[in-house]
């Protein structure tokens, strides 16, 4: 274990819940989720936008479980004892390693009428693009998809290839959510079309 896991390990949960706890999170349309129904469902957001989005999903389904999908990258370690600690359940693997088995989770937390939080531009990008495999997923099994446009009025951008930002304390967060309308795939060229047209419109520089 590095010495930066070692160390924030321990510290990383206090201070995200400190850091969240001064934002002054605004979301427009609350209503979207009554629109989704009350089962399971699939909760999406950006990977450069996770700091807010994570913790997003608990204020948005308070009586939910939350189980957040976490790649087996040594930052996903870190970022899986983070969310362990946080109180989220843990499907652990991504669309290169283990795959299948990380459907079989996501389709078994869902069927209990839990939230599956996913970042459909993780691990490693594409930036703001999203992986077939939840589309298919969520399209296949009738699954609500619902995506958190996350903006920060005031943050820090760091030079990684998904642009990660961390909001300044006592900035505004603005929210927007979409239930996305996803059609039935006869097909793989017809998940990319969707998936392109799909991640043109939701993503952003903000």
């Amino acid at each position: 274990m590095s010495l930066l896991q070692s160390i924030g390990k321990p510290l990383l949960p206090p201070v995200v819940r400190v850091l969240v706890s001064t934002l002054d999170i605004r979301v427009a349309n609350p209503d979207v989720l009554t629109a989704a129904g009350n089962g399971g469902m699939v909760y999406a957001f950006w990977h450069g936008k996770m700091l807010c989005g994570w913790l997003l999903a608990r204020r948005l389904f308070p009586a939910k479980p939350v189980s957040a999908v976490v790649s087996l990258s040594k930052d996903g370690q870190l970022l899986s004892a983070t969310l362990s600690r946080l109180g989220f359940g843990l499907i652990r693997g991504s669309s290169s390693r283990g795959g299948e088995e990380v459907k079989r989770s996501m389709l078994e937390e869902t069927a209990r009428g839990n939230i599956v939080a996913v970042t459909p531009d993780g691990p490693r990008g594409p930036l703001h693009a999203f992986k077939y495999g939840t589309l298919r997923l969520a399209s296949e099994h009738r699954l609500p998809l619902v995506f958190a446009e996350i903006s920060y009025e005031n943050a820090f951008r760091l030079n990684s290839w998904d642009r990660f930002e961390i909001p300044r304390p006592f900035s505004t967060v603005n929210v927007t959510l979409h239930c996305i309308d996803l059609p039935l795939f006869r097909n793989t060229g017809e998940v990319a079309v969707f998936g392109k047209q799909l991640s043109k419109r939701l993503g952003n520089d903000g």
